[in-house]
Parts: C-alpha cells; structure tokens; sequence
C-alpha cells in the first residue's frame, strides 16, 4: 500500500523526488512557500550544466593559505564578509579540511560519481515526460583556459576525474577556433567532456516538473514547514507556517539551504552553508558560445539558454540574510562580454538581468541523503551545493526507493548525516 509523502522544498530535489514517488505508487503533497521554479529558488537560477563530471569538492589541498584574500577581496571568486566570518569558522574549517589532501578529493570523487553518472539521460527521460523535452540537451559540456597551462595546472582535479571513469576531449588552436569562433583568441586551450549535457531553463524544467506531479495527482500546499508531529518514531504530520498541518505518513526534507532546522528536529545536526552564487543574463543576443563553456581564468560557466546568454558563478560566504553585492555580478558581466567581444559592449542594460541564490552546501560538497535519526519515516535529500542540478533525478529515484521499502540502486553510507558526527 502507498504512503501519504510530504515533500518539503519544490526545487529540482523535491520536484524530481515528487515524479520518483508517484511513479512507485505513493501519494504526494508538495510543500512550497513559492512559486515552483521562481526566482527564490537555487534551481531558478544556477549555470544549467548537467556536469556528471563534478565529481570534486569545492576545496582543494592549499587552500587555507588563500583565506586571509577570501576575506580582503569582497569581489573575488571566492569571498567571505567579515561580519560574517566567525559564524562561518567552524563550517569553513571542516570545508577546508575536506580537500586538503588529493586523496580526500579521490574519496569524494568516487562517492559522488555513481550520484552524478548518465544525469543528462535521466534528466532527458524526465523532461520528455514532463512535455518539455526541448529544455534538456546532450552535447558536452566545454572548459577553456588561456593556455594548456592552465589546464596543467589543475591536473589533479583531471586525474581524479580520469581515475573514476570520466573521458574528455582536448580542443587547442584551429579546432577550438571552428567550435567557438565568438571565443576570445585569448583562449587557446579546452577540454570537451562529451557525457555531460545542460539545461536551457533550469526554472522553467522545474516548475514543469511539479506540473507533471499535479496532473499525476500530487497537491501542492503554499506554505512552509515549521516542523513534524511524531508518536514515538512515527510520523503523523508536517506542521506549516499557516498554523496548519499536513498529515502524512512520510516526508522528504529537501528545502535546500533552510533544511538544517528542521533536519535538527530528528536528531541529525548538520553543518549546511549557503555558498551564495550569482548570475548574469543578457537577453536578445544572436552571437557567443555554440557550445556551454566554463572559462577558467574567470572562475565562471557561460551557457547559451532559451531566454538568453546566462554567466553564472562566484561563491560569497554572507549567510542567508546578507545583502546582495550586485557588483558580483556587473564582474559576470564584464568578464562574459570581454569573453565574446563580438557582443555589443557596452551590453544595453535595459536587456540585463542579474540573480542571486543560496546553494546549500555541507562541508565536503556531498549532499544529506538518508533516513533521519530520528524519524525513519523521513528522508534527508538536502545539502547539494554545486551539485543540484546534476544531481537531481538520481536523489529523486533513491528517496522513492527509501520510502517503498527498497535498497538504493547506489550506496548512500557516504551521504550520511552521521559523518558529521
């Protein structure tokens, strides 16, 4: 017999889990304080990569030496406030100790991978079932450097991806000119990693997705999740912001950066950041990238996408209350338009929009996907960081088969909110 699920939090964790959880039989209630896919969320606005090859950590060995720029540099692509730095230590200290030695990295690589591997077939099965097939592609994904050097000097990150299976193409000179012509001559140097794919709407793809939930029978419910009503281990309901509450017999907690609360209410204290990210979109443009190209000097991904030629990235440890420092994202902008100088530059400014998000991130760049302590009935599926997107149909699939009572077709023991502990 199906359970009645809560699925808290309706971005792509929570809509692809919805899909996952009516398909094997359940009985669904999405809670969502927003519209699905809008602005609030981070899956409105990431870069749109479908990177099965991001299997690395944002840290990395060394990196601690760079923390004292971190926090001089608010416009860097990695900055910290300094209002908020001693909130943040204990987090950044476990983050930076996560990639602190190549074989920590190879570790998490090979526990992300089997998460991240065949996403943009998963994610094209998904969006064909949702009546939006159009918004996902299967062409690679492309990184560029100046130089091979560049490339060289990011070799361990490539041979850990080398030793868990990933494959790439190397594009240098008159290759990379005939598949990126709009691309500055500057770039001389690209790798095109063929498995990969990318969205050309990540909000569109998601509130088409919670669509597809409520046609299939799924209620969504305007509100948020204060907490749980349990009988010993049971649970019984979802309390909601509105005085209200949800009955149900299981839950998914997957309301990304705002997750670790209600995680602390069955036992599990996990130690959930938000690497906020921003974007730039340039609307009306007919030249630029053919292909989705991260451009490594600038610390960026660049993805031509249905509404327009979007430059995500940065990451600003400012908690979730913090100010937008919209300068962040004029640096987007400006780097994307020297990038491509066959676009107008000045860039008309009436056809720019800008964003800013929360990605939620734990410490090693591994996402919470478990039963709760406290509450088997509960499943963890938060904590994505980089990884969201990516991510999301594979999470969608294993917290249905949490909650029917099967094995995982992966081993999630890595993604336990135990290793906190």
């Amino acid at each position: 017999m199906g359970r009645h699920v809560a699925v808290i939090g309706a971005g792509i964790e929570g809509a692809a889990s919805a899909v996952e959880l009516l398909r094997a039989g359940h009985r669904m209630t999405i809670i969502e304080p927003a519209e699905p896919g809008g602005q609030q969320a981070a899956s409105f606005g990431n870069a749109g990569w479908l990177s099965s090859h991001s299997v690395l950590p944002p840290s990395a060995p060394g990196l601690w030496k760079k923390v004292p720029g971190f926090l001089r540099d608010p416009l860097g692509p990695l900055a910290v406030r300094w209002q908020y730095f001693p909130k943040v230590l204990p987090w950044l200290l476990r983050y930076l100790a996560a990639g602190s030695t190549e074989a920590k990295l190879l570790r998490i690589a090979q526990f992300l991978r089997p998460l991240l591997k065949d996403s943009p077939i998963l994610h094209a099965a998904l969006a064909k079932e949702a009546g939006v097939p159009e918004l996902i592609e299967h062409k690679g994904l492309m990184n560029a450097w100046h130089s091979r050097a560049g490339f060289e000097a990011e070799a361990m990150g490539w041979r850990i991806r080398r030793q868990v299976g990933i494959t790439w193409t190397e594009l240098e000179g008159e290759a990379l000119r005939a598949a990126e012509p709009d691309l500055d001559p500057a770039y001389t140097f690209a790798v095109l990693t063929e498995e990969a794919g990318r969205c050309l709407s990540p909000g569109r793809y998601v509130a088409a997705l919670v669509a597809h939930a409520q046609r299939n029978g799924a209620e969504l419910r305007k509100a948020a999740a204060t907490g749980f009503r349990l009988e010993g281990r049971a649970l019984k309901g979802v309390t909601l912001s509105d005085g209200t509450m949800q009955e149900c017999d299981a839950a998914v907690i997957c309301c990304g950066a705002r997750s670790a609360p209600l995680a602390a209410q069955l036992g599990d204290r996990v130690p959930l950041e938000t690497e906020r990210g921003y974007h730039v979109m340039l609307h009306g443009v007919n030249v630029g990238p053919r292909h989705s190209i991260g451009l490594g000097p600038a610390k960026m991904v660049v993805n031509p996408m249905a509404d327009g030629l979007r430059a995500a990235g940065q990451v600003e440890i400012a908690g979730l209350e913090g100010a937008p420092n919209w300068k962040r994202a004029e640096i987007l902008r400006d780097h994307l338009l020297k990038s491509f100088p066959a676009l107008p530059n000045p860039y008309p400014a009436d056809r720019v929009t800008t964003w800013l998000g929360h990605r939620p991130s734990t410490p090693d760049g591994m996402p919470v996907l478990a039963p709760a302590s406290g509450c088997p009935d509960v499943v963890h599926a938060f904590g994505h960081g980089h990884v969201g997107l990516v991510a999301g149909p594979r999470t969608g699939r294993i917290v249905a088969q949490l909650l029917s009572g099967r094995p995982p077709e992966i081993d999630i023991a890595p993604f336990s909110p135990h290793r906190f502990r």
